[in-house]
């Protein structure tokens, strides 16, 4: 079982706007940013992640929660996986391996690509 704390730590660690960004392409507006909602077609974007606050929510299929319920919603992941998740993509950003990282999901085999394009200097321990 997780602890509430470190539930609470990896929330304000995860980035949002960076969890989200690798599935939905976003634009800085404000103080928020936009894109397409993935959870239902639209032409227009009503799809707002606010950093500052480390929600999301749509404005035309009215979801939106946390860091952890986009995951949970995205990739039909359980809670204890949602929080795997960003707290795996900072450890290995550090150099180390994750054993129970979620691959064989789309956002597992997005996050293990994505971990190949960062530069050296992030990807060494320190």
């Amino acid at each position: 079982m997780i602890s509430q704390e470190k539930i609470a730590e990896i929330r304000n660690r995860a980035s949002i706007v960076e969890v989200v960004s690798d599935f939905v392409t976003l634009r800085k507006a404000g103080r928020n940013h936009l894109g397409l909602c993935p959870f239902h077609a639209e032409k227009s974007p009503s799809f707002t992640v606010s950093e500052e606050k480390g929600i999301y929510h749509c404005f035309g299929c009215h979801t939106g929660g946390s860091v952890f319920h986009f995951l949970m919603q995205y990739d039909h992941l359980s809670f204890p996986e949602s929080v795997e998740w960003p707290s795996a993509m900072a450890f290995l950003s550090n150099g180390a391996s994750a054993p129970g990282r979620p691959k064989n999901t789309a956002s597992g085999k997005i996050f293990i690509a994505s971990m190949s394009k960062l530069p050296p200097t992030i990807k060494r321990c320190s």
